[in-house]
């Protein structure tokens, strides 16, 4: 079975599968490449040029193989961290579908890059001469994209797993009725601190396309504001059904059924000893634990089942914590009233 046709499945079921396939396909990207470019050996000069500077013209250079040897390296182990992750740490389907995208998107990055700037050098004599194609770097960024994105649709969700033992009895509740109806909604928004510092790079990586005059490399800031705006602000929701977090664009969003609430509490946050930084985030201690980080301070903290867990910095986390136990509670007390035991959250 060929590596199309098994990213055109669904992945398989194990964390193992999923990422032994995305990784699968990453490498085969970057194996047709080095293929591809190793068979133009006697059209190319010697040594290659490898690096160009703001005005096109190329100052590194290296011999073929070391070259490709270098860059497909690079690739590898990228791809090898990404499937670790993948694997130990991915008990959230966000962080296995990062990870599968990733695999790919790495294979056919370096692919698309060492492919276009070795094609540009055929029947050069002397690799001074090559010029870098404008295009090459925003073709290699947004075309593997679409593969990507494909590679963590294909990924499976995390299955349905209602929780079997009571919430602790000490855990905080909502008052309410027994019959009584209740909404808690927020808003998590991004400290100043991190907006100043994301537009700031922004800002610099813009320019810095602008005074090389690598026009293709506008494409990096682009990216980095649509990104910006998809973390900026995150609609946080406890109600009957559990947990919805959804970004003022519509995503990245998530749901958490109540039925699969272990427990509900509130943590202090600092998103870069915990996280490594803001936004959708996982955890750096180890446990797979994602969350949406967007400040330093207080956060709603949800153990769920399968050993999972998700973070949301959020002024009046003990209020949605009381809820979201409340609701926890009552999804377990409903299951159970059921004659077949399934949840109705």
């Amino acid at each position: 079975m060929t590596t199309g046709i098994l990213l055109h499945q669904r992945f398989g079921h194990s964390r193992r599968g999923q990422m032994a396939i995305s990784a699968l396909f990453g490498l085969s990207l970057l194996a047709l490449a080095a293929g591809l470019v190793l068979s133009w050996r006697d059209s190319l000069p010697d040594p290659v040029a490898t690096q160009w500077s703001g005005g096109g013209g190329a100052d590194g250079f290296m011999s073929l193989g070391t070259f490709v040897s270098v860059l497909a390296g690079t690739a590898a182990a990228c791809i090898a961290l990404f499937s670790t992750i993948g694997v130990y740490w991915g008990r959230a389907e966000s962080t296995r579908r990062l990870s599968a995208a990733l695999n790919v998107w790495i294979g056919g990055f370096v692919g698309t890059i060492l492919a276009g700037g070795l094609w540009v050098q055929r029947g050069l004599t002397d690799a001074t001469e090559a010029r870098i194609p404008v295009w090459l770097v925003a073709v290699a960024t947004l075309g593997p994209a679409v593969l990507a994105v494909v590679a963590a649709l294909l990924v499976p969700g995390d299955p349905h797993t209602p929780a079997t033992d009571p919430v602790e009895p000490d855990a905080a509740r909502a008052e309410l009725a027994p019959d009584e109806r209740a909404a808690w909604i927020g808003q998590a928004g991004t400290s100043r601190g991190a907006m100043v510092l994301e537009i700031g790079v922004a800002l610099l990586t813009a320019a810095a396309a602008v005074l090389t005059q690598l026009w293709f490399m506008l494409v990096v800031p682009a990216l980095l504001v649509l990104l910006f705006l998809a973390m900026l602000s995150f609609t946080v929701r406890v109600d009957r059904t559990g947990l919805t977090v959804r970004s003022a664009l519509g995503w990245p969003r998530t749901q958490i059924p109540a039925d699969e609430v272990v427990l509900a509490s509130v943590t202090q946050v600092n998103p870069l000893g915990d996280y490594g930084g803001w936004g959708w985030r996982m955890a750096l201690d180890g446990s797979g634990r994602t969350g949406v980080v967007l400040r330093e301070g207080e956060a709603l903290q949800v153990d769920r089942t399968a050993g999972r867990g998700f973070v949301v910095t959020i002024d009046g986390a003990a209020g949605a914590a009381a809820l979201l136990n409340t609701m926890a509670g009552r999804a377990r007390s409903d299951a159970s009233a059921r004659p077949d035991g399934t949840s109705g959250a």
